[in-house]
């Protein structure tokens, strides 16, 4: 596997295989989070998706904004007595990649620093995840919901739903309109 160069911005395109290595990553952390954790432990069964999210993901849809980053959110649904760190960020080395690495990131890592965050929505576990996702971007409830429908979302996880887009919401085709 070859490594691009150092740069701010990789302008590659973000494949399938980018992809699946980035749902193995969260998983991996939430793996630990809820070892290290136990009283954690009941988000297990309540996560939603796991989405690529800001500028990567918007590079994702649009192939220009670049990658200067990957910024990884698990939604999970609200648990009615244990609280989610909201504030729990986790920095891992993406590894090589042709998306190179940003020439500021730890000299250790050998790609792009992946960011791994986490946020509850208030919905049970049974939603639609799509849709509970869209839903939290829409009403755009706290600084992060507001900051992360600025740009893109894309699922990760689960891994039949992979690559789909879910903001921006599609839009009907104009034609689709008259």
């Amino acid at each position: 596997m070859t490594n691009g160069p150092d740069l701010e911005r990789s302008m590659s395109p973000i494949t399938g295989d980018h992809l699946g290595r980035l749902a193995r990553l969260a998983e991996a952390d939430r793996h630990n989070m809820f070892e290290d954790h136990p009283r954690l432990g009941v988000f297990r069964s309540r996560v939603l998706l796991t989405a690529l999210c800001q500028g990567a993901a918007l590079h994702f849809v649009d192939g220009e904004n670049g990658v200067k980053d990957l910024d990884v959110y698990t939604f999970y649904a609200q648990h009615p007595t244990v609280n989610f760190p909201h504030r729990r960020r986790k920095m891992v080395d993406f590894g090589k990649s042709d998306l190179g690495r940003h020439p500021d990131d730890d000299p250790r890592f050998r790609g792009r620093h992946v960011d791994l965050m986490g946020r509850v929505i208030d919905v049970p576990p049974s939603a639609d995840p799509i849709e509970a996702v869209r839903d939290y971007l829409r009403r755009g409830p706290t600084t992060t919901s507001r900051k992360l429908a600025e740009k893109a979302v894309v699922v990760l996880d689960p891994s039949p739903l992979r690559g789909q887009v879910v903001w921006p919401t599609p839009r009907p085709d104009v034609a689709d309109l008259n």
